[in-house]
């Protein structure tokens, strides 16, 4: 019922919007949140980041550039349970931390997975339903599971165009 009255109330947009910045460690600005999205403590991010659905959960750090772009229903985990040697099977209550950066001018697919540890270079494209298990170079297009390159972006026209400032 609460919820009917706060939906009722705020505009959808606005209200996953202040969810986000309520969460975030840090954010540049011009936040778009179109999809209910949820984010950990430890989430920096930049200038005009799009989520239309997005989860961040863990400890670790998430960090996100400007003009950033996500589809709907994307995951980034900073962390995951110990299963190599914890003292319980098949994992126990400790967990194994590592930080996940994403780079300036990075548009994820619906439904995109980044585990912890990874790093997704400027100006990449994931395609959808991926699932990111490693680093991901600057200016590639990867997708599957996991996620592979299978096609870098046209660098001269890429470079004209962020020189130009042109950015959705």
């Amino acid at each position: 019922m609460l919820k009917k009255i706060i939906i009722g109330i705020f505009k959808p947009k606005f209200l996953f919007r202040w969810i986000v910045k309520s969460k975030v460690k840090s954010c540049k600005g011009k936040l778009s949140v179109n999809g209910f999205s949820t984010v950990n403590k430890n989430t920096h991010l930049g200038y005009n980041v799009n989520f239309n659905g997005m989860k961040i959960t863990g400890k670790g750090c998430c960090t996100i550039g400007d003009n950033f772009h996500s589809g709907t229903s994307c995951q980034i985990m900073t962390d995951y349970h110990n299963y190599d040697c914890g003292t319980r099977i098949p994992y126990d209550n400790t967990v194994i931390v590592k930080d996940v950066t994403i780079e300036d001018n990075v548009w994820f697919g619906n439904n995109v997975i980044v585990l912890p540890g990874v790093t997704i270079g400027e100006g990449a494209v994931i395609q959808a339903g991926s699932v990111v298990v490693k680093d991901i170079p600057a200016l590639s297009v990867a997708g599957g599971h996991p996620a592979k390159v299978f096609k870098m972006r046209d660098i001269e026209h890429y470079n004209k165009l962020k020189e130009q400032k042109l950015f959705f």
